[in-house]
């Protein structure tokens, strides 16, 4: 007597399996279009001409990595982070929270690095840098008697997705090995039983 495979769980198994197969290959696609966005910003870095600051929500994706002049009207908040010199050297990223012109919610300039942790005194004003991710501003110059920041660098951008589609794929072919095993079990212990 054979027997019969569970209706229900097996449902729900195959469905988490196709869940799992259909994120490993749209893993594949977002890791097609990290490399497109990298090769832009790479692109983008290299340009010699300036950008305004993007005024619209959404606008910052299509010019990381340019160029901008913007005017800090006030200065709302300096907070340090971790961060790297030009030079290489670890330590702090100054970063004020301003407020620009023409917009209604605040942007962060990396106006220096420092040695020390404590916030800088800077009271803001006109800013040459270049636009990074989420749309902070990495000063070209040190303003408030710090050193001068790392630039934004595009390679430093994670491009993961191959590994991630790799797990999502492991994760499925896992999930269909332990149920194949838990079935057996289950035939083997009925047929002990019967």
């Amino acid at each position: 007597m054979t027997a019969r495979i569970p209706i229900i769980p097996t449902i729900i198994v195959g469905g988490a399996i196709a869940v799992m197969i259909a994120l490993g290959f749209w893993q594949l696609s977002r890791m097609d279009q990290k490399e497109a966005l990298i090769a832009q910003a790479e692109q983008n870095l290299r340009m010699s001409s300036e950008v305004e600051y993007p005024r619209a929500p959404g606008g910052v994706d299509g010019v990381l990595y340019r160029r901008t002049t913007i005017d800090c009207l006030e200065v709302l908040a300096v907070s340090p982070r971790a961060g790297t010199s030009a030079s290489g050297a670890k330590g702090w990223a100054q970063r004020a929270s301003c407020t620009l012109s023409g917009l209604d919610s605040p942007v962060d300039v990396d106006i220096g690095w420092s040695v020390r942790p404590e916030a800088a005194e800077w009271a803001g004003g006109v800013v040459r840098g270049t636009i990074a991710p989420g749309g902070r501003i990495v000063a070209a110059e040190p303003v408030a008697g710090l050193e001068l920041l790392a630039s934004p660098d595009p390679r430093d951008l994670p491009n993961n997705h191959l590994a991630y589609a790799g797990q999502w794929f492991f994760f499925a072919l896992t999930a269909l090995a332990i149920y194949i095993l838990a079935l057996r079990r289950r035939s083997a212990t009925k047929a002990r039983d019967d």
